[in-house]
């Protein structure tokens, strides 16, 4: 059996409350950190979002600073959500040559939220694991879960939530008006819920962690043992992670990455030069904003609250697809090839989702500038 070490961090600032685990992976990946589980909350609310989302597409940034909420991105996929004491964080670091460690994304939520479901059943809350990623009470989302790797560390991260703010929760997120927010709200009461909706009161923290850390003992078959971080994490965290996370190269990573993107669905640069947002909801939400020639790829931007693994090859997806042009076979030989190519991993969604959200351009220029007509070859077919 396995020992690895469980570090219970408290109460933290949100910075070291959502990234201190991104240290302990560095230090893993360096061969100089053991295999850990971290149990921590935020000391005060903050708004994350997920890595491949555009920060001004998902939040309201000036109720953000009205209200002085920090905005942190993370390093795994996933949406935006408001953050605050009222959720207990665990967070899952291990070396990939683990054998308590699944190789497939897939499988390891699925073993990892095993320890979830001891959690709420241990407390008397029928909760139930809903592939891909989530945890659920009669179809009510109770739990929220990422994954992800930095270089040969694999890294699970989820929560047990004790309450939701709703009020806050609707608020901070962007919307194109006050009865798009009403729905989204009504939306969220319905299919979100939480330890006091279900039991009727907030359980003893301490409780929780004691089950969470038992949960992920039986679900990986692993022996806990009491630890602190090291100094070299430490350092690690101040000198290389919290500038990184504290940037605005990182904060705002896709805009950075493409300075030519615009906000809107079709704007004209130039005489046959657009820049084109579409959305495309499969089972999770892809985004694509693209620079075009006519009916061709200049730049690309793929966002969205999927998850990729590793993350960041979904930058060399965005590489690959310039040059093409919007033609389904096209798209798709690209795709395909990107796939078998980098080995990424998209649990959920596949090669065929991001050709009809990368179609979904074609339609949308189409429909503001009917010129672009079909190919002779997709006329054939």
């Amino acid at each position: 059996m396995e020992e690895w070490r469980l570090i219970d961090l408290g109460y933290q600032e949100p910075l070291m409350a959502q990234c201190f685990y991104e240290a302990v992976a560095i230090c893993v990946d360096r061969g100089i950190s053991p295999n850990t589980l971290i149990i921590t909350s935020p000391s005060r609310p903050y708004v994350c979002i997920g890595y491949h989302q555009r920060l001004e597409d998902e939040i309201d940034l000036d109720y953000c600073r009205s209200q002085g909420l920090p905005i942190i991105r993370r390093g795994q996929g996933g949406g935006a959500v408001y953050l605050d004491s009222n959720q207990v964080f665990y967070q899952l670091v291990a070396h990939e040559d683990s054998p308590a460690v699944p190789k497939d994304v897939e499988e390891l939520f699925r073993r990892c939220l095993a320890a979830t479901m001891h959690v709420y059943h241990s407390l008397g809350v029928p909760a139930e694991y809903k592939p891909i990623n989530d945890v659920v009470v009669r179809g009510r989302k109770i739990s929220g879960n990422g994954a992800g790797r930095l270089g040969k560390a694999v890294i699970l991260v989820g929560n047990i939530i004790l309450d939701w703010d709703f009020e806050r929760l609707v608020r901070v997120l962007k919307v194109p008006d006050e009865k798009f927010r009403d729905k989204m709200a009504k939306s969220m009461r319905e299919w979100l819920t939480s330890l006091k909706q279900e039991l009727g009161h907030v359980p003893p923290v301490e409780r929780i962690k004691e089950l969470i850390a038992e949960g992920f003992e039986k679900a990986l078959g692993i022996k806990l043992v009491p630890g602190r971080p090291t100094p070299e994490e430490l350092r690690v965290f101040e000198e290389e992670v919290k500038p990184k996370h504290t940037s605005r190269e990182w904060l705002y990573l896709p805009e950075e990455r493409h300075p030519w993107a615009h906000p809107g669905r079709v704007v004209k640069i130039t005489d046959g030069v657009r820049v084109v947002s579409v959305a495309h909801k499969a089972k999770k939400m892809i985004r694509v904003t693209a620079e075009l020639m006519e009916d061709k790829l200049l730049d690309v931007i793929i966002s969205g609250d999927f998850f990729a693994v590793p993350e960041e090859a979904i930058h060399e997806l965005e590489e690959a697809l310039r040059g093409c042009r919007l033609e389904e076979g096209e798209l798709r030989k690209r795709i395909k090839e990107f796939y078998a190519r980098t080995g990424v991993s998209t649990p959920g969604i596949g090669p065929e989702d991001f050709t009809r959200a990368l179609m979904k351009l074609r339609e949308a220029v189409e429909a503001y500038l009917p010129s672009i007509k079909p190919s002779a070859e997709e006329q054939e077919r």
